[in-house]
């Protein structure tokens, strides 16, 4: 049985987490015990997810949206205190990976959802690694697009068109990168998705000849973290399962 320590330190490895400055810690966030036999994964440290993790019996808790975010109070009251005296409570174990785990080549955000929406040869186009592109194969018309986004993620993305051209370069963040949407029509792309959508996304779609697609912040970071509970699972011979909490943004 593989302790917390040499999970937490694969994990921090294999994500390369000291090359991020992120908006909170990546890495073991809540220690409660020291041997882990079941991991459950899930998108968003809730209390309702906590719960499900508890009464999965599992011993760690393995998200991408974790605690302490910058700019937020950092003391352990109201919400925040539920949620981890309930982690305390049930003796498990929690631990969250944000920007390593949207940029990761293989277990990524970005990597999984584009490789499981069909995109071939995806990669990124900035130097952070957390906007990535690709050339289709064969155009695309903006709702097959859309089609194809709600057929993976159970949910319909809304679409904001760029005009009636179709799509033959197709450029891609997760999660709430819709500030992105100017830079991905710097580089020239024919639409852009993401999982949020803000105000100005809408003339700025139109006026710079862009399809925007936003799927959900939820939808589009489903796919990293069950990949990460999956190696994980292989790697130590540890139970895993992906816990949804359905969340419509």
């Amino acid at each position: 049985m593989p302790s917390l320590g040499e999970i937490i330190d694969y994990c921090d490895t294999r994500l390369n987490i000291s090359a991020f400055d992120d908006y909170c810690p990546n890495g073991l966030q809540v220690e409660a015990g020291w041997e882990v036999r079941r991991i459950v994964t899930g998108v968003t440290a809730s209390l309702a997810l906590v719960e499900a993790a508890r009464n999965a019996q599992a011993d760690l808790l393995l998200v991408h949206h974790g605690y302490f975010w910058k700019g937020e109070p950092q003391v352990l009251t109201g919400m925040k205190g539920r949620r981890v005296r309930e982690l305390f409570a049930a003796g498990l174990s929690m631990a969250a990976y944000h920007l390593p785990l949207d940029a990761h080549p293989e277990l990524g955000n970005n990597a999984r959802l584009g490789e499981l929406l069909g995109f071939p040869g995806g990669a990124p186009v900035n130097a952070d690694g957390l906007l990535w592109g690709c050339e289709l194969p064969q155009a695309l018309e903006a709702g097959h697009l859309q089609a194809r986004l709600e057929e993976l993620t159970g949910r319909e993305p809304l679409l904001l068109s760029g005009g009636s051209h179709s799509i033959r370069r197709v450029a891609w963040c997760t999660g709430g990168a819709q500030s992105w949407l100017d830079k991905a029509a710097d580089l020239g792309f024919d639409a852009y998705i993401t999982g949020e959508v803000s105000e100005a996304s809408y003339h700025i779609a139109r006026e710079r000849n862009i399809h925007f697609l936003a799927a959900g912040h939820h939808a589009t970071e489903r796919y990293g973290i069950q990949a990460l509970g999956e190696e994980l699972s292989r790697h130590f011979g540890v139970e895993h399962s992906f816990v949804d909490q359905p969340n419509p943004v």
